[in-house]
């Protein structure tokens, strides 16, 4: 090779040769620009999915939970059908005028418990267990030998969940030895 270039300018030579690193640099910052592109494109890809499993999350929340504040609006009702069956005398329960009268809110207040389970909101055990205070509220202190402190011994209303948050916290007594 170095024969056939013996004819050729020196001037010539040193041109070729620096076009052929001004090429070589070009190819390099090239090959650099396209690494740099496919890192901007996976960072791109990457985001997107994350986003669109935010966004599915999302949907999938408000779909759970969609019924939330309608069922802290019904639990009152609830409340006060059980309230009324429980102010219910045993003699009047016997009273076949009122038969018929019981009978219809029992039934409706089955039905609310029903709908209550399809929705998945559910009651919160509480009378025996210990206070949680993720689910229980203590609204007072309740001195007795029968239980050890600390354990809800009485509940002024029933709490509940809706799936796995708590849509109302179990109103409870608790047990503390006595003085």
């Amino acid at each position: 090779m170095a024969e056939e270039l013996k004819g050729v300018p020196e001037e010539m030579l040193q041109r070729n040769d620096a076009e052929e690193t001004s090429a070589t640099e070009e190819v390099a910052a090239l090959r650099d620009q396209l690494e740099a592109a496919k890192q901007e494109v996976l960072y791109a890809k990457a985001e997107t999915q994350n986003v669109r499993r935010r966004l599915e999350k999302d949907i999938a929340d408000a779909r759970a939970y969609a019924a939330t504040g309608f069922a802290r609006d019904i639990l009152s009702v609830s409340d006060n059908l059980a309230r009324a069956l429980d102010s219910v005398p045993a003699e009047l329960r016997e009273d076949e005028k009122l038969k018929g009268l019981l009978a219809g809110i029992e039934a409706t207040a089955r039905e609310i418990e029903k709908v209550f389970g399809l929705h998945g909101i559910s009651r919160i055990a509480a009378v025996g267990l210990p206070l949680d205070p993720n689910q229980h509220q203590a609204m007072m202190e309740i001195p007795t030998n029968d239980a050890e402190p600390g354990t809800v011994v009485q509940e002024m209303q029933a709490g509940y969940m809706i799936k796995d948050r708590l849509l109302r916290p179990a109103m409870v007594g608790v047990a503390k030895k006595p003085d």
